[in-house]
């Protein structure tokens, strides 16, 4: 099952594979700041999204 971590505030893409990583430790690696606009990442899901394999 694929995994998607996106900026919220500019749609970077930080994260996306089928490997389930923590959340903590993808804003770990980027301490805390998305690297394109800068703008601080939460822990808390802002939207999340599920969708079936097709």
């Amino acid at each position: 099952m694929p995994q998607i971590i996106i900026c919220h505030g500019c749609k970077h893409v930080l994260y996306e594979g089928v490997e389930l990583k923590p959340p903590d430790e993808i804003l770990q690696s980027y301490d805390g700041k998305c690297p394109k606009c800068g703008r601080k990442l939460s822990l808390l899901p802002i939207d999340v999204e599920i969708r079936p394999i097709k």
